[in-house]
C-alpha cells in the first residue's frame, strides 16, 4: 500500500457521516425498496437494466441473516409486482455463510426457489479467496435446482479460467465477469495492470468459446472497446452477452455503450447499511477511493 494509500485509510474515521453521504449518494440508490425501483425506472428510460443488492455482508448473526434474507424476497416481489427488468444480486456472507455453509445454502435456496417462481434471476456474487469454492459449488447446485441462478469470476484471480473449463456449456449459464475488488495474495491473484486486463481478455474468449452468457462487467474503457471487437468478430448474437456497470460510474461510458446498441445492466445497492458498506469499500481498497473521487469531479 502505497503512502498516499495509508493516508487515505487513516483519515477515513475523520470524514463527516454527511461528507460520505454526499459521496455515496452517487453511487446508492438510497435506503429502501422503494428507492431502488425508482432508480430503476430512470435507468429504464435510458434504455437500461438493472440489477439491485441490498447493502450489508459478512453476518456471523443467524438472526440477521434471517432478516435479510427476508428483505431479499420482498424484494423479489416488489420486481415482479413493478414489472421491471432487474435481477437481484445476494452475497452468500449475507444470507450465513460466515455462521454455517448450511444456513447459508437454505437461506440461498429460498432465495432462488422464491425468485424463480416470480421469473426473476439471481446472481450469487463472488467474495474473497476463502468463499470461491463453496459459492460455485452453491451456484452449481442453486442453477440445477431452481435454473435461473447466475455467478460472478473475478478476472484477477489465478484459477479463473479453470474454473470456466469447470463449468457448464451453453447459455443457460450464465456468468458475470469482472476484474476483482478484493485485496487478494500475490501468489492467487495477479496484480500487475497489464496482467489482470489481459486475464480479462482471455477470460471473457473462454466464456465465449463455451456458449456462456456474459455480463461483461467493467468500467475500463479499454476493456469494454477490446469486448466489442470480440463480440463483432465471433458474429455474436445481442442474447449471448451484456455490459454491467455500477450505478453511478462514468455515464459517458454508460451512454456510449447503449450508444452501440449494447445492452447494459446497472447494479443498484441500496439499503441502511450504506455507511459501513462506503466506509469498508474504501478501507479494503483506496484505490476505489481515488476512482470515486476522480469521478466525481469529472476526471478520467
Amino acid at each position: 500500500m502505497s503512502l498516499f494509500d495509508r493516508m487515505v485509510v487513516g483519515m477515513l474515521p475523520l470524514v463527516p457521516r454527511g461528507i460520505v453521504g454526499i459521496v455515496a449518494s452517487r453511487y446508492v440508490a438510497g435506503n429502501t425498496v422503494e428507492d431502488a425501483i425508482s432508480t430503476a425506472r430512470s435507468l429504464a428510460a435510458e434504455g437500461a437494466v438493472a440489477t439491485m443488492d441490498i447493502l450489508g455482508e459478512e453476518v456471523r448473526d443467524a438472526a440477521v441473516a434471517e432478516r435479510f434474507t427476508l428483505q431479499y424476497l420482498q424484494l423479489v416481489d416488489a420486481i415482479a409486482a413493478a414489472g421491471i427488468s432487474s435481477t437481484v444480486s445476494v452475497k452468500p456472507t449475507m444470507l450465513g455463510l460466515d455462521i454455517t455453509e448450511e444456513l447459508c445454502e437454505q437461506n440461498v435456496a429460498r432465495l432462488c426457489g422464491h425468485a424463480s417462481e416470480r421469473s426473476v434471476r439471481v446472481a450469487i456474487d463472488m467474495e474473497d479467496h476463502p468463499t470461491t469454492d463453496f459459492t460455485l459449488g452453491l451456484h452449481m447446485r442453486m442453477r440445477e435446482r431452481f435454473g435461473n441462478v447466475g455467478t460472478v469470476l473475478q478476472a484477477y484471480m489465478r484459477r479463473t479460467l479453470s474454473d470456466i473449463e469447470a463449468l457448464p456449456e451453453g447459455r443457460e449459464c450464465q456468468i458475470r465477469l469482472c476484474k476483482g475488488i478484493y485485496v487478494e495474495p500475490e501468489s492467487i491473484a495477479y496484480k500487475g495492470y497489464d496482467e489482470v486486463r489481459a486475464n480479462y481478455l482471455k477470460a471473457l474468449e473462454a466464456l465465449f468459446e463455451r456458449g456462456i452468457f456474459v455480463g461483461i462487467a467493467t468500467h475500463d474503457e479499454y476493456l469494454v472497446d477490446r469486448a466489442v471487437e470480440i463480440i463483432k468478430r465471433r458474429g455474436l448474437e445481442p442474447d449471448a452477452y451484456e455490459f454491467q456497470m455500477l450505478l453511478g460510474v462514468l455515464p459517458q461510458l454508460r451512454a456510449k455503450i447503449l450508444g452501440g446498441g449494447h445492452a447494459l445492466r446497472v447494479y443498484i445497492p441500496y439499503g441502511p447499511d450504506w455507511y459501513a458498506y462506503s466506509v469498508r469499500r474504501l478501507r479494503e481498497n483506496p484505490k476505489v477511493a481515488r476512482h470515486v473521487m476522480r469521478a466525481m469531479i469529472g476526471l478520467r
